[in-house]
């Protein structure tokens, strides 16, 4: 059975309790409340309106300093609200790695929406997306794990794990090897990196009542690179109507060509896999990677 990363560090609310009385003792008195999280950070609710997010392995806290680094000056011009710290929190209290508040964004998670129901996004992830993905400075932060890099960096991993699919979409992994072949074959990405969310499947983005775009959330993979990366979002996200929706609105905003949106659905093979293979203990995820590789050969 493939499980998602143990935590290698044990994370309670007195904890965060502590680091806050300790370094934004002007917060301490809000209640603390575990609100569950993800593969890299622990989530705990701080009062109404903030978040507490606190690394659970080693690998997320050079992450977790990117983040508070570069994206509080990233979101400030977005019309769409983000994770974005409003305060940086370093190692404390016995506690390794660095840590921040945020804005809670209130909603569900897109992942809790079905497919259909998230086509009402389409049009505002489009904007986000041509809104974020702006020129970045040569000492932007590079992926540790390739995102926004040459697919090829991929192919042995993807290779193994369509292999490794006991069901893949269609009763063959031999469609989707295609469409991986197809994405590999595309021009490389040549101009200027852009910056790229890097994780923008839908338990990364927050849904209002009534299926507004009300946030975008983890921006743990912040980086530079290719654009397709987050461009994976049409097939991770939406139906075949709402991936319509989204390519216009995008190319509307941003003239996009072929190759990049080829690179993108190579990217959606990727990540549907990486899903798909490795979530066998986190049963939603497990069925999005499913769905990401079906709607790949949707097309």
């Amino acid at each position: 059975m493939a499980m998602m990363p143990a935590a290698e560090f044990d994370i309670e609310a007195p904890l965060v309790a502590a680091l806050l009385a300790a370094q934004m003792p002007d917060l301490a008195h809000l209640p603390v409340r575990a609100v569950g999280g993800g593969w890299d950070n622990t989530l705990f609710r701080l009062g109404g309106h903030l978040v507490v997010r606190l690394p659970r392995r080693a690998v997320a806290d050079a992450l977790m300093v990117a983040e508070q680094q570069w994206l509080p000056g990233l979101a400030a011009s977005l019309s769409v609200p983000t994770s974005a710290p409003v305060r940086a929190g370093v190692p404390g209290c016995g506690y390794p790695w660095h840590w921040s508040v945020s804005r809670w964004i209130h909603g569900v998670g897109g992942l809790t929406v079905p497919r259909s129901g998230r086509s009402s996004t389409a049009v505002p992830l489009a904007r986000f997306l041509a809104a974020f993905q702006r020129p970045a400075p040569p000492d932007a932060p590079v992926s540790p794990v390739g995102r926004g890099g040459p697919l090829a960096a991929r192919d042995d991993a993807v290779r193994a794990r369509l292999a490794s699919l006991p069901a893949a979409p269609g009763g063959s992994a031999a469609p989707l090897l295609e469409v991986w072949e197809e994405s590999l074959a595309a021009p490389v990405w040549s101009d200027a990196p852009l910056w790229l969310h890097g994780d923008l499947h839908p338990a990364n983005v927050v849904l209002a009542p009534d299926g507004a775009l009300a946030g975008v959330v983890d921006f743990g993979d912040l980086c530079a690179g290719d654009p397709a990366t987050d461009l994976a979002a049409a097939w991770l996200h939406f139906d075949a109507a709402g991936r319509a929706t989204f390519r216009t609105a995008l190319e509307a905003l941003r003239p996009t060509d072929a190759a990049t949106w080829a690179r993108a659905r190579g990217w959606a093979v990727s990540l549907g896999s990486a899903l798909a293979a490795a979530s066998d203990d986190a049963p939603a995820l497990h069925a999005l990677g499913v769905g990401v590789l079906g709607a790949v050969l949707e097309d």
